[in-house]
């Protein structure tokens, strides 16, 4: 029985109008001016609405060569849904205004039955947008290519729980035929999100908080989920994805394919120069296997 998840936030995070969207996609890849390389193997992007994160999250999703691509894992962020563990989707189809995307069922019900996932229910994961906001890019970028999804949401997992899905999951990054994607925004900043660090020697506080979060990025480039944590715990910074990003991380220092990562574009949504502004910060990476 066909069970689909409706896209959404069409209609308000991003146009629901197909055309208007293949036409922002489109826009939006092209001016990145990167070439698709069949090396790309994973992509760290953000999930913010397309109006703010969308032609930063094209600096991700325009490497990706879909020739070989027939699976794509997606990890994004549980922002509303309390779980300590990872969660599978019930749905069969993803839809997405631009194209539907299949579930593959076959390694859904694989990971299912290792008994370290619960299943979310549709409305769960019908509120999530983490996953979502990367949809239309992949119906987009593999459009014409038979590729199925397999969505992950990533709950608020412990160290030891970050390490255990990364091990369950680096066979599938040893397997050319698939890839991942990895939802996170970076750096929430201002007193709304309850976060407002600010080392005054980088300058006016937007330089500060793009500061922090190089730190963080070059240490994810490094591809130690160990540093990762050590960051993340020394200074706290509010990057949405951690867990996800802390999967992925150990996934890839568990599988035998040496990959790594490299962040290709840095965004802010505003320049905070007061303690009374706001900004989410947006970065989007490419992984490679090392050639």
């Amino acid at each position: 029985m066909e069970r689909i998840r409706r896209a959404a936030h069409a209609g308000s995070w991003y146009t629901s109008n197909a055309n208007k969207l293949e036409e922002e996609l489109d826009g939006w890849l092209r001016e990145t001016g990167l070439a698709k390389s069949p090396n790309v193997r994973g992509v760290i992007a953000p999930h913010a609405g397309y109006s703010y994160s969308g032609r930063c999250a094209a600096f991700s999703f325009a490497n990706i060569d879909p020739t070989n691509i027939s699976r794509v894992f997606l990890l994004g962020p549980s922002h509303h849904y309390y779980t300590p563990r990872c969660a599978l989707t019930r749905a069969t189809v993803y839809s997405t205004p631009v194209g539907d995307l299949p579930i593959d069922l076959e390694v859904n019900d694989e990971l299912r039955a290792t008994g370290k996932f619960e299943l979310m229910d549709l409305h769960v994961d019908e509120a999530e947008h983490s996953m979502e906001m990367h949809l239309p890019y992949i119906a987009k970028v593999f459009h014409g290519y038979p590729v199925k999804i397999v969505p992950i949401l990533v709950g608020a997992l412990n160290s030891e729980n970050e390490a255990m899905y990364g091990r369950l999951l680096a066979k599938y990054v040893d397997d050319p035929k698939n890839f991942f994607s990895v939802s996170s925004d970076f750096c929430h900043w201002g007193s709304r999100f309850n976060y407002t660090y600010y080392d005054k020697k980088q300058g006016p506080i937007y330089k500060s908080i793009e500061a922090l979060d190089r730190m963080g990025m070059e240490i994810i480039e490094t591809g130690d989920p160990d540093a990762f944590k050590q960051y993340l715990q020394e200074y706290d910074n509010t990057i949405c994805g951690r867990h996800p990003i802390s999967v992925f991380l150990h996934m890839l220092r568990n599988c035998s394919t040496k990959i790594s990562i490299g962040f290709v574009r840095y965004e802010q949504s505003s320049q905070c120069k007061t303690m009374r502004e706001s900004s989410v910060s947006y970065a989007s990476a490419a992984a490679k296997v090392d050639s």
